[in-house]
């Protein structure tokens, strides 16, 4: 299946356009929106976020990835395989994250366009198309391969303190992983620290916490309650991970 995680949005055309040559060159192949509202402009932090997503992807999944601020630009564009997953889209770092976690990872050059290629969307133009040759089966020369570093961004850290997504419940994910905070880590924001709860109903009604959410990374939420209001954090705000403290003579 295609996967499409952009930040495009589902108002306009968009999407709609991409999804229409999806469905032109590699007919009968199911798309999903894996996520339509990537941190906008923002390629270092959609790709925490879809490098915890990438995982719940069955094998074979072509990710159609498109958070481009460059655009028309002369930054490189990328096909890059990863746990038999494909990766389609800009060499700005967002597989980055994907690449640096997965056991086997090699990038190759995308497949060059049959038709015009608009200076603005590279989308529908060049990475649709190149990810349907590879819905129909298609497969880059080997010969063209390079290892994950040609996609990676080694000054990029493993975990990045910062909120890389809200949610529509204004719950504030972040770049880290949970599985490796210790017991007793705070997550501070703006100064008010959240202590680790399991789930929503460990905590009362209104209390910020922090807790390990479905897709592995630490995320700050409040009971029935908004954490990105309660705690006043928005994309791209940083977050300080406080270690439990250790006793002392």
């Amino acid at each position: 299946m295609f996967a499409l995680f952009t930040d495009f949005g589902l108002e306009g055309p968009y999407t709609g356009q991409v999804k229409a040559v999806l469905h032109r060159d590699a007919p009968g192949v199911p798309v999903v929106d894996l996520c339509a509202d990537a941190p906008m402009f923002d390629p270092m932090a959609s790709a925490y976020l879809l490098a915890a997503l990438a995982p719940t992807l069955p094998p074979g999944t072509i990710v159609l990835g498109v958070v481009d601020p460059g655009v028309g630009s002369q930054r490189g564009t990328v096909m890059l395989c990863a746990d038999d997953r494909w990766y389609v889209g800009p060499d700005n770092g967002l597989f980055a994250l994907v690449a640096r976690r997965a056991a086997k990872a090699r990038a190759f050059p995308v497949f060059a366009a049959d038709g015009p290629i608009s200076a603005s969307f590279h989308g529908r133009d060049l990475f649709a198309p190149a990810a349907a040759r590879l819905g129909r089966g298609e497969r880059p020369d080997p010969a063209l391969a390079s290892g994950p570093g040609h996609v990676d961004r080694p000054d990029w850290p493993d975990d990045l303190p910062r909120i890389v997504y809200i949610d529509r419940y204004g719950n504030a994910m972040t770049g880290v992983r949970a599985a490796g905070l210790e017991a007793g880590t705070d997550i501070i924001a703006h100064g008010r620290p959240a202590r680790r709860a399991r789930t929503f109903s460990d905590v009362p009604v209104g209390q910020a916490f922090w807790y390990e959410n479905a897709n592995g990374l630490a995320e700050l939420a409040v009971n029935q309650g908004r954490a990105s209001e309660a705690l006043g954090v928005r994309q791209g705000d940083a977050v300080t991970i406080r270690p439990p403290r250790r006793g002392g003579s």
